[in-house]
């Protein structure tokens, strides 16, 4: 694959921003509800409270939609993020909600599409874990057979029954979701917040926090003060930024998203992908892999850059990852190995230590959700919704329980460090070489470095 004429972005390769980016605050305001975060989490928060008739601050520090919520691979997931297997056996008592949880995120999300009427090219398609080796596919079986246990309706089958491409052995298809454009959608969902009773302050970067004495809290940004009864939290990697929010609630991670030049339909044809269901491999960093509606394939993530620094940095694609990416598409996809990456682009996510998708309160008016681990384009919009209720009807829904933290007391992140990524990168690697030399052996073919 040919990356010679890559365009790299700090934005996101599926939108242009918007050019109707609203005022920053300069003056001091107060409201009920106040949501720092513009993100699908924070806008869907402020969204609802708006539809219950709630007065509500909505404080972001660029534009609404501008962090992953537009830079993601647009594959809407209907199963937990992480390590499925790892998920089972160290949560067994909240596994079955979780599992409940993604699912119902799904479903929300395609009402949400529906009622906002957003035009996001999305494709109720499903998405694929998918093998590249007969180890992967054990993994597969074994996910397979644990979902299915928790009440998910999953499919296993080869390539050619779930209808993906040749260059996987086969998977499990998720029977909720598919695949989208979302740049469209966060902005799409940012076009309801602004036609909505919320009061929306953008270019506002949240500075400090602290509690009222007369009760609430107060947030400090450089043009003015918000005071507020109560606050919402939807800030997901870059929560680290606030001294209020809890310590290591999210490590905030750097992933990319690369997109091919328009490719022949007679070629797309023939790669068998009739059901033009999303792909995610089963490396311990996940390969991700989809077609888009203008003829493309988007791929991605395999390897992971821990971000350290607060605020976190705006940045692009490091031209060195996508040169790894694009090694990995012709490995899927050797019969387009002639095929250019057009352009590239990323965001920060947050990774919870747990793996699990967090929500929970500091105090009685401090609330937060935070980290659906890369599965945040359904579960985020989902929970902000259910954290509104929540504090609207003062009770938890039940799929809200199945995420909370008792205390906000998070340990410190296992292997998150630039040296254990770079670890399970390599052995991600190892397993793809040893996997390639068995599959040239049985060929009678000589080992491929």
């Amino acid at each position: 694959m040919k990356t010679d004429n890559v365009a790299y972005t700090t934005f996101s390769g599926w939108v242009d921003p918007p050019t109707d980016v609203r005022p920053a605050l300069r003056e001091d305001v107060t409201c009920e509800v106040a949501v720092v975060g513009g993100g699908l989490a924070g806008m869907s928060t402020a969204l609802r409270l708006a539809e219950r008739g709630r007065d509500v601050v909505l404080l972001e520090a660029e534009f609404c939609g501008h962090g992953s919520a537009s830079r993601n691979a647009g594959q809407v997931a209907g199963a937990p993020g992480g390590d499925i297997q790892l998920l089972s056996l160290l949560y067994p008592r909240r596994f079955s909600g979780i599992v409940r949880m993604a699912d119902n995120a799904g479903h929300f999300l395609e009402r949400l599409v529906e009622r906002l009427d957003i035009d996001c090219d999305y494709e109720p398609v499903g998405n694929v874990c998918a093998a590249v080796s007969r180890g992967q596919m054990g993994r597969v079986r074994r996910v397979t057979k644990l979902l299915r246990k928790a009440g998910a309706k999953v499919e296993l089958g080869t390539s050619a029954e779930l209808g993906i491409p040749r260059g996987f052995l086969g998977g499990m298809r998720e029977s909720v979701g598919g695949t989208m454009n979302p740049g469209k959608f966060s902005l799409g969902v940012r076009d309801a917040v602004l036609a909505s009773s919320a009061r929306v302050y953008e270019r506002t970067r949240v500075t400090d926090v602290t509690r009222n004495g007369g009760g609430g809290v107060v947030i400090r940004t450089p043009g003015g003060e918000v005071r507020a009864q109560k606050l919402v939290l939807a800030t997901n990697a870059f929560g680290g930024e606030l001294a209020i929010a809890p310590k290591r609630l999210s490590s905030p991670i750097w992933v990319t998203e690369v997109e091919t030049e328009p490719i022949d339909p007679a070629r797309l044809a023939a790669l068998g992908w009739t059901s033009r269901s999303g792909v995610v491999t089963q490396h311990n960093i996940m390969e991700n892999y989809r077609l888009t509606s203008r003829n493309t394939i988007v791929f991605g993530v395999r390897r992971l850059q821990r971000g350290t620094s607060h605020p976190l940095p705006p940045r692009q694609p490091d031209e060195a990852v996508v040169a790894d990416l694009a090694r990995a598409f012709e490995r899927r996809f050797p019969a387009l190995a002639d095929v250019a990456a057009a352009r590239a682009w990323g965001g920060w996510v947050g990774i919870t230590s747990s793996w699990l998708p967090l929500a929970g309160t500091i105090g009685d008016d401090v609330f937060y959700s935070v980290a659906c681990n890369g599965h945040g384009l359904a579960q985020a919009p989902y929970v902000g919704s259910l954290i509104a209720d929540l504090i609207v009807d003062g009770e938890r829904h039940e799929d809200l329980k199945a995420l909370w933290a008792k205390k906000p007391r998070f340990p410190r992140p296992v292997m998150m460090g630039a040296l254990g990524l770079r670890m399970i990168w390599t052995v991600d690697r190892f397993n793809d070489l040893i996997n390639g030399s068995r599959r040239n052996a049985l060929r009678g073919a000589a080992p491929v470095n």
